[in-house]
């Protein structure tokens, strides 16, 4: 009798400790503690995932292919208006980006789980195998049909010339100049190295009507064309 309430009581003064409504809360309702802040960052392997679906067009997040048509037959809507406007003696300029607006990585980028590598990366761009993005394809063959001198501006070095300029021509581009970054340019961001090129194009008398590209720092920076079409590029961001 005795021990039984020793017993009684042990578990009384258990019941009534600080922290015991927790244990009984515990015990009824499972609590998981999380750090709020960390929870909010997307886990890596779920954005991986959501990415090629989006590539592929099988997700309700959109489709790539449908959203790169729609940001190019804009511009070509775009280009065709400006060119009835066209002053006398005034020599258009449209401005394109290489690497996901003309081009397309995705091969490398899916081999490489999305992860950037510069040796695979600079291996890739020499076998010259790149697929011409279609709706950037379809500008170019506009711009030259129309009269509008295409330049392509790229951050690719200048050692990679003769691999890019293979590339696009085996997928069908036209141009008139190609500009790529120059060692002494190597420290710039490419918003600072694109707009001075963009500058080097207005100061021979050419008008940028349109610049299209797939980063904000392919588009920005003084001068601008009178048009920027930016296409969606979720693999990766260039300042």
């Amino acid at each position: 009798m005795k021990s039984r309430l020793l017993a009684l009581l042990a578990l009384i003064a258990v019941v009534t400790l600080p922290g015991a409504t927790l244990l009984a809360q515990t015990s009824a309702q499972p609590v998981f503690s999380t750090v709020p802040s960390a929870e909010r960052i997307p886990n890596f392997d779920q954005l991986v995932s959501q990415l090629k679906q989006y590539h592929d067009c099988t997700c309700q997040c959109g489709c790539y292919a449908h959203d790169l048509d729609l940001q190019a037959d804009r511009a070509i809507a775009f280009l065709q208006k400006r060119v009835t406007t066209q002053r006398p003696n005034e020599k258009l300029a449209l401005v394109l980006d290489i690497d996901e607006t003309s081009l397309s990585n995705y091969a490398e980028m899916l081999q490489q789980h999305y992860l950037w590598d510069d040796k695979v990366f600079d291996a890739w761009v020499n076998t010259a195998q790149a697929p011409a993005i279609p709706g950037t394809l379809r500008i170019d063959k506009e711009a030259i049909q129309l009269g509008v001198a295409v330049f392509f501006i790229t951050g690719r070095p200048e050692d990679q010339r003769a691999a890019t300029e293979r590339n696009l021509r085996a997928v069908g581009y036209e141009w008139k100049s190609l500009t790529m970054r120059a060692p002494t340019e190597a420290g710039e961001t490419a918003e600072v190295y694109k707009s001075a090129a963009r500058a080097r194009i207005a100061a021979q008398g050419y008008t940028i009507v349109l610049n299209v590209g797939d980063q904000w720092s392919d588009l920005k920076g003084k001068p601008e064309a009178e048009f920027s079409v930016k296409y969606p590029n979720p693999y990766y961001f260039i300042p």
